[in-house]
């Protein structure tokens, strides 16, 4: 068989559609075969858009060379070399390299880590392949398949529409407008621009409306988003939040430690220190006070954090989302599937004579007509026992095949003209149906909007007047259902005379069912820790408001029968503000709420699954889409994705956000507190003229051993308990606040001091021997292992530290024990220690390192006890 080549492009939009059949080689009823379709994806490639080219390793390589901070050293270098200082520009070379492989293999890593969480995020689409309805990835659409699409869905490949049902697209991503566009199947002529081509669907945009059967007739590259794809891959991107705050705060720290260099570069110079020592002391203070690897630790931190969030079934699609996620103060969150199992079961059922028993249910024309409507207003499907679809929908189908319907041949016998799709709205479905017999409509919804549209009820096979007093009586039986748990719907026929749009009107009512949804397991204990971090947590679903009321009383959300109905959400928002359940809400209730709460300056997150949820999804500071029954609209512009529906793992999300806003703020501290005690050595050695100093190539190699690795490991540490203990963070204050800042040079000054002092009592040790290098060795360990057990005190307020999570981090273990070793490795070979200026130590000299520097990590214990206190 001949396929035709990716290569080959075609205009399907006014070729014919049998012509079209036949160039793609299709099947409008069964579908592509499995075969077909492996062979085509071979010869097409995968349904992607290739983005921005990935980064190979060596341009990832040489971009760690394109630094100011290289460009200092470079010039030390430089400067060595044309004084003839040999092993000193050799050995700043070899910074320079090991500088690049560390900032290599931090950013190759977070560039992969964003990478395997992108390929987390897949998409499914709905496609008819051997004559059976199944949902594939996405990348396996290949050109000739049937799909299968709805409201709330995104097309993921350009196609041509077979059969369509009241069918709307939002096609603003492609054509920038703004309003949805009607479409049909039907023949257009050649010429016509994009925008108009109301026979076609397109890659990238969304089903507003409706419902349809669409060719595949492009995939990838070679659909129209492609086309513009191609054009725009060198497109940059924009920094998060979080980066731009990082800039920020690294500007002002270079700013900073440019004039403390420079003043302590004049003060060596008028303690007649010589000119090219105390340049490159200057320039390798420069180069040790600035964090350059800051911004990549912080994205390492985040990327990692993500993929163990995508672990606990959270997709968290931006980074920027992170950083807002610990600041968190209200969630808004659905009922169903999120706060419950969404695992519906028909569990009730009642007909205008009586309640039914499903254990053995009536062999009567009622109940007939109640299973005939579940099954027909449908949009589900069965496959080998599995549904496909809605979860209310699927469990309808199988409420009609257990209570004896043969669930296929009804769907065969009455064939779908129309449909009057469901939305939040009307709250409301219906469908009409052609047989033999005639026509037959169906409905089904939310009884207090059904009940307007019947002006009968079937009672033991006929059609009855359906009186004001028995729609209260109604409404009664659906409340009854409620206050017990049960999620309700009614249903409704009629028999019209032809295929006309007002197939709804006069309805008659057949009855009504209750689903059982039970609340998850652990969802009582979350909300409960949602408290304790003062988090509020606002229920809003669309169920009746006794529904909503059992349910919010069992999870502990609401104590009482406080509930505000939809219809009643009106005038000022301080009146619903607080109350925690609302039932019955539309999208646009949703969309004024979550602008409400953020006007009184909350955080909101909020969770959507429907098409309808897209602008309050978007409104919100996060938006939280539903990955197993949310729609692809509202997927796509959300900041997270719950693989699992489930609210715990909002909460999980939350304190993982917490947890990596903490770690950064710990390296960002640790780097600092460590930088800042460098420049107070140099600062006060140069200005006090001591008989001891450090050396350049000294100042870069502590810079290299206690900046890379135990920082990197600091942004690796597990939260704790205490996490959800805390108030939300304000977003709007800096990463480092004015008393962080007072206690980092706090840090600061107490390594320094205990580093100095242990250089006096070994210069006061070696006073007046010949061995004057000792009291620069001494300087130069306790400086290192002072910063290294300085990690240890990386602890939050109310962290222990015994037990905490930092103690109880491997990965900061394993970087001091790595930390040390290459410290202690660098003394026992004479090039380098020769380079570094090592000499052989006494035990003594050994003794005072260990004892200082117990010291500094003791005294800061205490220090932070007390600033705590």
């Amino acid at each position: 068989m001949h396929y035709r080549s990716k290569n080959e492009r075609m205009e399907p939009y006014f070729t014919p559609v049998k012509e079209l059949i036949g160039q793609l080689h299709a099947d409008t009823e069964q579908g592509l075969s499995p075969g077909a379709a492996a062979e085509l994806l071979q010869q097409h490639g995968p349904n992607a858009i290739t983005g921005k080219r990935r980064r190979s390793p060596w341009m990832i390589l040489l971009h760690q060379f394109k630094s100011p901070v290289v460009y200092l050293l470079l010039v030390a270098a430089g400067m060595s070399l044309f004084f003839k200082e040999w092993l000193d520009a050799i050995a700043i070379g070899v910074v320079i390299l090991l500088n690049a492989a560390v900032g290599f293999v931090m950013e190759f890593q977070a560039e992969r880590s964003m990478e395997a969480l992108q390929k987390l995020a897949r998409q499914m689409a709905k496609v008819i392949r051997g004559g059976v309805m199944e949902e594939i990835p996405s990348e396996e659409l290949v050109p000739g398949d049937l799909m299968v699409m709805e409201a709330g869905d995104m097309v993921l490949a350009d196609g041509r529409i077979l059969q369509a049902t009241d069918l709307q697209a939002d096609e603003s991503a492609l054509t920038g407008e703004s309003v949805p566009v009607e479409k049909e199947p039907g023949e257009l002529e050649e010429g016509v621009p994009l925008a108009e081509r109301t026979n076609m669907v397109y890659k990238g945009t969304f089903i507003r409306k409706g419902n349809a059967r669409v060719l595949c007739t492009a995939t990838g590259m070679q659909t129209e988003l492609g086309h513009i794809a191609a054009m725009v891959a060198g497109a940059v991107k924009s920094a998060t939040p979080l980066e731009k705050k990082l800039e920020s705060f690294s500007k002002r720290l270079i700013g900073i430690t440019v004039v403390i260099v420079l003043l302590i570069f004049v003060a060596g110079l008028l303690n007649k220190v010589p000119v090219l020592e105390m340049l490159k002391t200057a320039i390798a203070l420069a180069v040790a006070a600035i964090p350059e690897g800051l911004p990549i630790v912080a994205t390492l931190a985040l990327a990692r954090g993500m993929i163990r969030m995508a672990r606990h079934q959270v997709i968290v699609k931006k980074l920027s989302a992170v950083e807002t996620l610990g600041a968190t103060t209200v969630i808004c969150t659905d009922k169903t599937g999120t706060l419950t199992e969404n695992q519906m079961t028909v569990t009730a059922a009642e007909l205008p004579s009586g309640e039914v028993s499903l254990g053995s249910p009536p062999d009567s024309e009622d109940f007939t007509m109640l299973q005939r409507i579940a099954v027909l207003c449908n949009n589900a499907s069965l496959n080998h026992e599995k549904g496909i679809g809605d979860p209310l929908e699927v469990s309808l189908l199988e409420f009609a095949r257990d209570t004896g319907a043969d669930v296929a041949q009804l769907a065969a016998k009455y064939h779908k003209e129309k449909e009057f799709p469901f939305n939040s709205d009307t709250k409301v479905m219906g469908t009409l149906h052609r047989s033999g017999e005639g026509y037959l409509a169906c409905a089904k919804g939310a009884m207090e909007n059904l009940l307007p549209l019947c002006t009968q009820v079937l009672k033991n096979g006929r059609p009855q007047p359906l009186e004001e007093t028995e729609k209260k009586e109604w409404l009664e039986r659906t409340d009854h259902l409620a206050a017990s748990g049960l999620k309700t719907l009614g249903y409704a026929y009629a028999k019209p005379a032809a295929a006309t749009d007002s197939f709804m009107d006069n309805l008659v009512l057949a009855g009504i069912t209750g689903f059982l949804d039970p609340p998850r397991k652990d969802v009582q204990q979350v909300i409960r820790e949602c408290h304790t971090a003062g988090i509020r947590v606002i229920m809003l679903t669309g169920d009746h408001p006794a529904t909503a009321s059992n349910i919010a009383q069992q999870l502990g959300i609401s104590n009482n029968n406080e509930v505000m109905n939809g219809k009643d959400m009106g005038g000022d928002p301080e009146q619903w503000l607080q109350t925690p359940v609302f039932a019955r809400v539309s999208p646009a209730q949703k969309l004024d709420l979550v602008k409400a709460l953020q006007d009184r300056h909350e955080i909101v997150a909020m969770t959507g699954d429907g098409v309808n949820d897209a602008p309050a999804l978007k409104k919100a500071d996060i938006g939280i889409a539903m990955g197993i029954r949310g729609t692809q609209v509202s997927q796509e512009v959300a900041d997270m994705i719950l693989k699992d529906d489930a609210f715990s793992s909002i909460v999980h999300a939350v304190r993982q956000g917490r947890t990596i806003f903490e770690n950064i703020r710990r390296f960002i501290i640790f780097l600092l507190s460590c930088n800042l005690s460098e420049l107070l050595v140099i600062g006060l050695i140069a200005t006090f003229n001591f008989p001891f100093q450090l050396f350049a190539l000294q100042i870069l190699f502590i810079n290299l051993i206690t900046d890379v690795f135990p920082a990197m490991a600091l942004g690796f540490t597990e939260g704790d308990e205490t996490v959800m203990q805390k108030p939300p963070r304000d977003p709007r204050r800096p990463i480092i606040s004015k008393k962080r800042w007072a206690v980092i040079w706090m840090y600061a000054a107490i390594i320094c001091g205990c580093s100095l002092g242990a250089a006096f009592v070994a210069e006061q040790v070696r006073r007046g021997t010949a061995d004057a290098g000792a009291a620069n060795n001494v300087l130069f360990f306790t400086l290192i292992v002072s910063q290294l057990l300085h990690s240890l005190n990386m602890t939050a307020a109310k962290e222990r530290f015994f037990s905490g999570p930092v103690i109880r981090n491997k990965y900061l273990w394993a970087s001091l024990v790595l930390s040390l070793g290459i410290t202690l490795l660098c003394r026992l070979v004479p090039p380098v220690a020769e380079a570094l200026r090592l000499q052989y130590m006494s035990r003594e000299d050994w003794l005072v390192i260990a004892a200082f520097s117990v010291a500094s990590l003791l005294l800061i214990r205490l220090a932070t006890l007390f600033v705590n206190r």
